[in-house]
């Protein structure tokens, strides 16, 4: 059974049978969904008439999703503690933003970074406060150090010494010498959404986090919870697309043109709509076509992102994944960094860990 077509069409969750449920449950649970099906399943007036071990798996990975949002929201306060002073308004990012912000796309979402967007002219100030807190980047090689500070879009991770939480601290939504996009925090700080349960923090605004999501999903290379990643942008979509945001579609549109971010909008909309039934106005499936690579580019992105966004479980795999996820992450890398730059740092990383391995060996 399909783990997207059971997203795209939840009734047919509580007509599985307990052999379907043996790929489903390991299915969802790698991808991060377990307690977003869980979700979808209750809506079903049949849900208690689930077997017993399907239910359970799902219950429990909502009181663990609980959990984490209460850890979540308790580690923000701490967060505020620390640099609120100097930020004034500490803007976070992906999970942390949805789940601050109280979006759909938090319902059962559990993540691992606490992600949060800082001037540039305040990352030393931010960082040295932090690590003053606690905070620490831990191990690290001069050379990834100075790479992330030099070229990235954000400064090393830092990571509580205690409480074991992470926090990565962004300057732009896209690294330095990316090839597409311009986003910094001062093309977004000024269309930022306060949060008035919240003070003290904000979100970014609705077409920036979508366009934020869909790059970090279409242009990193990392789809080990691609599906989930699949379905936050299924749910913003849905969400900012409805009557309450009046607007948004061509606002989505004309901000992905302002800030080159066109080609990772059009892939975020071609494919929620084609695994997960995304609901995108005809008009502005019209509108970013304009923005489609070449057919044959399309046809290879569309055989490697089948892919890459299929739950990251051996029954869910074929002899061309490993293939097209290589593939995609040297994509990654190529949009990441211009060749007279990528070439050196992949010899580099290739020769460090040879070295490793070898130093292993003889161990």
């Amino acid at each position: 059974m399909s783990l997207p077509l059971l997203l795209r069409e939840p009734g047919r969750i509580t007509r599985l049978t307990l052999e379907e449920w043996d790929d489903v449950i390991p299915q969802a649970r790698s991808s991060g969904i377990l307690s977003r099906l869980a979700t979808l399943a209750q809506a079903d007036k049949d849900y208690w008439e689930l077997p017993e071990p399907p239910r359970r798996h799902m219950e429990a990975d909502q009181l663990l999703a609980a959990k984490h949002r209460r850890d979540v929201l308790y580690e923000l306060d701490r967060i505020y503690e620390v640099v609120g002073g100097v930020l004034g308004t500490i803007v976070l990012l992906k999970g942390a933003a949805y789940l601050a912000a109280d979006l759909p796309a938090s319902e059962g979402r559990t993540f691992n970074d606490i992600d949060i967007l800082v001037p540039e002219d305040r990352l030393g100030a931010v960082e040295s406060l932090l690590q003053l807190a606690g905070w620490r980047t831990g191990e690290i090689h001069p050379y990834d150090d100075t790479f992330y500070r030099r070229w990235m879009h954000q400064i090393p991770p830092l990571t509580h010494g205690g409480r074991r939480t992470t926090i990565d601290v962004h300057h732009s939504l896209v690294p330095r010498t990316a090839r597409v996009g311009a986003v910094t925090a001062a093309h977004l700080m000024g269309r930022i959404r306060r949060l008035p349960d919240r003070p003290g923090f904000a979100v970014l605004a609705p077409e920036d986090m979508v366009l934020h999501s869909a790059t970090h999903l279409f242009n990193e290379g990392e789809f080990g919870r691609g599906l989930r990643d699949l379905t936050d942008l299924d749910l913003l979509l849905s969400h900012f697309g409805n009557a309450g945001f009046w607007g948004f579609w061509p606002r989505l549109v004309h901000r992905a043109e302002g800030v080159g971010l066109t080609r990772p909008l059009f892939y975020a909309l071609r494919y929620c709509a084609r695994l997960l039934g995304t609901a995108v106005p005809i008009e502005v499936e019209e509108s970013v076509s304009r923005f489609r690579p070449p057919w044959p580019i399309l046809r290879a992105m569309d055989f490697a992102f089948a892919r890459a966004l299929a739950p990251d479980h051996k029954s869910c795999r074929d002899g061309w994944t490993e293939p097209a996820l290589f593939a995609l992450y040297v994509r990654s890398h190529y949009l990441r960094m211009p060749l007279h730059l990528l070439v050196p740092h992949l010899v580099r990383k290739a020769t460090r860990r040879e070295a490793y391995h070898s130093a292993e060996a003889s161990a």
